[in-house]
């Protein structure tokens, strides 16, 4: 391919890139920006191993990466659940972050670069900044990864002086950037970015280990622009444009989703990356009560009184499967004359989505799904809620009790309506660890059991 047709192609590929993103921002236009992302890597790849200047040639080699690579991301798409999904998302990231790590260290060792000068020094600074990113979203990832499939423990991990820990890498990073970019010009330089390394993955581990399990989802969020600059890195590594787009896109959208969460969860977005999200002062008060448990069919008579119902799911509607049993039940109601909507928090589940990716699968109608902003106000004229698998985001301890690992944290006030009917396996705490007070309040229900299985018999009680 001559330069102009190859400029042309990452221009194309930039366009689509560009209305991926724009299409994933709703949920009307979500496959189609899937498609548009879909077809502009597929340009992207044509046009970088069918440049003009023989930069790659080892064809054999990169068909057998890409057939290795396409048959693993397929056989993940069709095994993995969607209960897999923020896992899977996050263990992706952590080979974003590799990648950039091998990328930086091949162009370390690369014989055949013959820069010197100031293009020499600006090579190797995006080479050791490239190193760094991808190595500290390499092993926050890993971390996330075990976290959100609980191989990890959700709790933060705070060691004493940890921010002053953190302060200390950073300012012995930068040290190191200046020893290796003076070895380097004499030959050197291996040893400062080996030891940078090693303190980046530690960094990675850290930094995520310290921050809570109930703000995982702003944890994707900020990995996934972790992984967009590292990219973006990698791209002046290899003087390869659409790379370095990309990665600014990928990084700037995961910072500003980031953001905007951290804001709707009244959190501060620097604290949240220090690990400062989740760490009460003192001791959360204990929850003491009485529940009152239900039945299915007193819930299906519940729902027939009713004439405003809300629907909150959660992270065990995801883990049932019971999403298409919930349509159903919205259907049947919403025939009877039923006004049912949907209210989601903006970290219902555990990445930014979840929660709506789910109702989207079942085919429930996008115009009754409401963001929290959107409905908070309405819960005094709710006649009954169900709360399927939440926990954290309706736990009034968040406004209440100061000392809560989620103090401050805006919820699902449900509690303000007619009957909340929750339903749980058990009175097991949510992913924060939290004792929920909802759970013993006077208008509160507990259906307990498998959220599938107890839909599905309110769905029968409801249809006989």
């Amino acid at each position: 391919m001559s330069q102009s047709l190859i400029t042309m192609s990452y221009l194309a590929a930039t366009i689509l890139f560009i209305l991926s993103l724009s299409g994933l921002s709703h949920q009307e236009t979500a496959r189609r920006g899937n498609y548009y992302g879909m077809i502009g890597m597929a340009i992207a790849i044509i046009a970088t191993t069918l440049t003009l200047n023989g930069a790659v040639n080892a064809y054999v080699v990169l068909i057998l990466a890409l057939l290795i690579g396409g048959s693993i991301g397929a056989m993940a798409a069709l095994k993995v659940e969607m209960t897999q999904m923020p896992e899977l998302v996050a263990i992706m990231h952590s080979l974003v972050g590799m990648a950039a790590v091998l990328v930086g260290y091949a162009n370390f060792m690369d014989p055949g670069a013959a820069l010197s000068g100031a293009e020499k020094t600006i090579h190797e600074l995006e080479i050791y900044i490239g190193i760094l990113i991808g190595a500290v979203t390499f092993s926050g990832s890993v971390i996330a990864f075990g976290k959100l499939s609980g191989k990890i423990n959700g709790k933060p991990l705070l060691i004493p002086l940890r921010h002053w820990l953190n302060l200390g890498l950073l300012i012995f990073v930068i040290g190191l950037g200046q020893v290796f970019l003076e070895q380097t010009e004499s030959g050197g330089g291996l040893y400062p970015l080996l030891i940078m390394t090693f303190i980046a993955l530690i960094f990675g581990v850290h930094m995520v280990m310290a921050i809570g399990g109930a703000d995982m989802p702003v944890v994707v969020s900020m990995l996934n622009s972790y992984s967009g600059w590292a990219a973006a890195a990698t791209g002046f590594m290899l003087s390869n444009d659409l790379l370095i787009v990309t990665g600014a896109l990928v990084g700037s959208s995961g910072a500003i989703l980031s953001y905007i969460m951290c804001r709707a969860m009244n959190r501060n977005f620097l604290s949240v990356i220090a690990g400062g999200f989740g760490t009460g002062t003192g001791e959360a008060a204990a929850v003491e009560g009485d529940v009152y448990p239900i039945d299915a069919e007193e819930t299906a008579q519940l729902l027939l009184a009713a004439k405003n119902i809300m629907i909150i799911p959660g992270y065990g509607m995801a883990v049932a499967q019971a999403q298409h049993t919930v349509n159903d039940i919205t259907k049947l109601l919403r025939e009877k004359g039923k006004k049912v909507r949907f209210g989601i928090h903006p970290v219902a589940g555990r990445m930014p989505g979840h929660m709506n990716v789910l109702l989207a699968e079942a085919k429930v109608p996008y115009d009754i799904v409401y963001e929290m902003d959107e409905i908070n106000e309405d819960f005094p004229n709710v006649d009954v809620t169900i709360v399927i698998g939440a926990n954290d985001i309706v736990n009034p301890s968040a406004l209440d009790d100061p000392n809560s690992p989620i103090a401050g944290m805006p919820v699902l006030e449900c509690w303000k309506g007619g009957t909340t009917v929750a339903l749980k396996r058990s009175m097991a705490s949510g992913y924060a660890g939290v004792g929920n007070p909802l759970f013993v309040l006077e208008n509160t229900r507990m259906l307990f059991g498998d959220a599938n299985d107890t839909m599905q018999a309110v769905l029968k009680a409801l249809q006989g």
